[in-house]
């Protein structure tokens, strides 16, 4: 088996097997560190004595087995072993319920990372680790903090999670909803900081965009009636679509209206509209499903000139009645902006400079600055973009910023 190809099946095998130990035995934090055990010896012996014929239950079997010594050492040390004593394994394979319900399983701990005990942070990091199999250093790189820092987010969630003595289930019906909104902010929160890439030197982070698509095709495959997690999945395609356009060759930003279209992924495109155009068919349609909209709007067009502004428009209409968060209504300005002109825009941006999360980032101030320059207002567009520079955390969004303050002087 080539490594590529195992390392995908140990990826996609992990939560499952995890699952399973979670749901029979507990010990969230012990199972984890017996299935990432069991990772590694089938990352050793399968190259060289070839896979199983059931690489799951053989994970699983070999997991369980660790698990246990595990359990029996812990329970050692408190001068409890006698409670342990008496647990058994088969020799050869687990029961039939353990080994079954993989999909299950996985759906519980996507639901159990989104605990509401839990920050969104505390949140997308315990997910990437728990289903998407990121080591702890790998997450503390994504995210631009020490790995002291992140092992110790992990370990208190994890914490927080075995306090709380939740069951390993899924929610009941009357909280489902609210925890699949949280699933699913979880999911947009880390392609988000892949995409905007706040604080790290690369405009983009293509492996965390990676993974926050992967794991919310997995959702989409566990949850198939849900259409916002089908429009989430279509969104983060339809936007990730264009990365290949979204830098030079020197790292430099290029925005949407001067991106060579030629260079998206028409594949992903292709997909991304597929799937938007089968759930807006089902109405009620949710925020995800209209942002996935507006971006297919963005992707069909054959050039920025070409883009159908007025459906735009009417798109994020919808999406203020939704979910009129001030992000949302200053990107409806923009899009007024191009429809009836840089005034109407304007006006739009007045009441956001009162919201104070805004008002503390760059993004008012570069859309403010890119109307007022659509406006021919010069010196007033140069000193917003100036203003949004500084605030900028991204090198890439601030050298682009700032060279367009600098066009502005000549």
């Amino acid at each position: 088996m080539q490594d590529g190809a195992l390392e995908d099946l140990l990826r996609e095998l992990a939560p499952q097997v995890l699952g399973a130990l979670v749901r029979r035995y507990g010990h969230f934090d012990t199972a984890e560190d017996a299935v990432q055990e069991a990772m590694l010896a089938a990352a050793e012996q399968w190259p060289r004595e070839g896979r199983p014929a059931d690489p799951r239950a053989w994970l699983i079997t070999v997991a369980a087995r660790r698990l246990t010594d595990l359990l029996r050492s812990e329970r050692a040390r408190r001068e409890r072993e006698d409670r342990v004593s008496s647990w058994t394994l088969p020799s050869d394979r687990l029961p039939p319920e353990t080994a079954s319900a993989d999909a299950d399983d996985t759906l519980v701990l996507l639901f159990m990372c989104c605990h509401p005990a839990l920050t969104p942070s505390s949140q997308v990091a315990l997910a990437l680790r728990a289903i998407g199999g990121l080591a702890t250093n790998e997450i503390a790189r994504a995210f631009m903090v020490p790995e002291a820092t992140m092992a110790q987010r992990i370990s208190r969630a994890k914490g927080q999670i075995k306090a709380s003595n939740l069951p390993f289930r899924l929610p009941p019906e009357t909280d489902r909803t609210d925890r699949l909104q949280a699933v699913l902010k979880m999911l947009y929160l880390i392609f988000n900081e892949a995409y905007v890439a706040t604080t790290a030197p690369s405009l983009h982070r293509a492996e965390l965009a990676t993974e926050a698509i992967r794991l919310t095709r997995l959702a989409h495959r566990l949850l198939p009636e849900e259409d916002e997690v089908a429009g989430l999945l279509a969104l983060m395609l339809l936007t990730d679509a264009r990365r290949p356009a979204r830098m030079s060759g020197d790292g430099a930003l290029i925005p949407l209206a001067k991106q060579d279209r030629s260079l998206w992924d028409t594949d992903k495109i292709s997909e991304g509209v597929e799937l938007i155009e089968t759930v807006l068919a089902r109405p009620p349609v949710g925020p995800y499903q209209l942002q996935a909209a507006i971006a297919a709007v963005h992707d069909e067009a054959g050039s920025a000139e070409e883009t159908d502004w007025p459906q735009i428009v009417a798109l994020y209409e919808l999406l203020v009645r939704t979910d009129p968060s001030p992000v949302v209504r200053l990107n409806h300005a923009v899009a007024v902006a191009m429809v009836t002109g840089p005034a109407a825009g304007l006006a739009l941006l007045e009441p956001l400079a009162a919201d104070r999360q805004l008002a503390r980032g760059h993004r008012l101030h570069a859309v403010r600055a890119h109307l007022l320059e659509m406006a021919g207002d010069k010196d007033a567009a140069g000193q917003e973009y100036e203003e949004a520079a500084r605030l900028s955390t991204s090198p890439p969004e601030r050298h682009y910023l700032k060279t367009r303050a600098a066009g502005l002087r000549v």
